[in-house]
């Protein structure tokens, strides 16, 4: 999760505004999914889609295994690039 909010460029705050939770479930979230409520992450895979974010999923071989993909974007913001990602722009 923390992957696909950095691949789109959203902070912490843009993905709980654009999900309707608080930012502190999508801390708790990014920390350890498997206890997160379904609703909650409904809401937040729902957010990272309309962002642009391809769910993939474990049985699609073709496309390496699973993981998150950014569709292809027209403009100039392109988010944080993995190489780029630390703890000064984790908020």
């Amino acid at each position: 999760m923390r992957g696909a909010r950095a691949m789109t460029g959203m902070s912490i705050e843009q993905l709980a505004a654009a999900s309707g939770l608080p930012a502190a479930t999508i801390q708790t979230l990014e920390h350890d999914e498997a206890s997160g409520e379904p609703h909650a992450l409904l809401a937040v895979r729902q957010a990272l889609e309309a962002a642009g974010i391809i769910f993939i999923g474990s049985g699609n071989h073709d496309e390496g295994g699973p993981g998150v993909r950014l569709r292809a974007r027209i403009g100039t913001d392109e988010g944080i690039r993995p190489e780029n990602l630390n703890s000064a722009n984790d908020d």
